[in-house]
């Protein structure tokens, strides 16, 4: 099986330069923003709000307070640093893609300090050393080569996204070179801290979270107008508004490898 895995991996390599080909090919060359690219899909994002909503009801949410009342801060704060340092990598090959080369730097000099003198991240040195991790993704990436944001998105699990951003998630996947490396047991691993981080993540967020989610008149709304407003916040096409991160990849933790 393991043999069946590394010799599909070129074909993923394949699909990952043929997609980005042909995304930067059909880049809208008007890339301005309107306040409000509006909702085709509105009614099918509803149904699956609904499910991810449920789903935190009665699974995330729940788990995420077992989790976070039995498992002592430092552990749940290494955990998520060992997520973090894995993600490094992929973090990296965006930022080189984008030519943001001081970037790419900086994050490689945080992965091998952390993976060494961090315990394979456990620990983070880097951000006492003041190199913070530059975050970035193939969403970005490809807003830097000139890609519309498109439509607003509900995915399952996922959460909230846009077409682009979409897109960029899957290619995330293909470009993260652990992927290709790691072998099971490692991968289970990896899998497992990134599932334990973002369980973390909503039991920081408590507060925040369920309040969009289970106190707001139209979560639906609120959610999206959240994404939409934070997400262009980031790529620096709008004004400070409101910023959630954890709530627009609140599910990107759980499922993504």
């Amino acid at each position: 099986m393991h043999t069946l895995i590394r010799d599909c991996r070129p074909v993923r390599w394949l699909a990952f330069v043929l997609f980005a080909a042909l995304v930067s090919g059909c880049a809208s060359s008007n890339t301005t923003l309107s306040p409000d690219p509006g909702d085709p899909f509105e009614s099918t994002n509803r149904q699956i709000h609904a499910f991810n909503k449920g789903l935190d009801t009665f699974a995330l949410r729940p788990a995420s307070q077992v989790y976070g009342t039995l498992i002592p801060e430092p552990v749940r704060n290494g955990i998520s640093n060992f997520a973090d340092n894995l993600g490094l990598p992929a973090t990296i090959i965006n930022n080189t893609l984008q030519g943001d080369f001081g970037s790419a730097a900086s994050n490689t000099g945080r992965f091998l300090v952390n993976t060494t003198f961090g315990l394979a991240g456990v620990f983070d040195p880097s951000t006492a050393l003041g190199v913070p991790e530059e975050s970035t993704d193939f969403g970005e990436t490809l807003h830097v080569w000139g890609a519309g944001e498109g439509v607003f998105l509900e995915l399952p699990f996922l959460g909230a996204s846009t077409t682009r951003d979409a897109a960029g998630r899957a290619v995330d996947i293909l470009i993260d070179p652990l992927g290709y490396v790691l072998e099971v047991p490692e991968v289970n691993y990896s899998r497992g801290s990134r599932f334990a981080s973002g369980l973390n993540s909503r039991f920081r967020f408590t507060v925040t979270i369920d309040g969009i989610l289970y106190e707001s008149a139209d979560s639906y709304a609120q959610s999206r107008i959240i994404y939409l407003q934070n997400r262009r916040f980031e790529l620096g096409t709008s004004s400070p508004s409101v910023s959630l991160d954890e709530e627009g990849d609140l599910y990107d933790d759980f499922f993504l490898e």
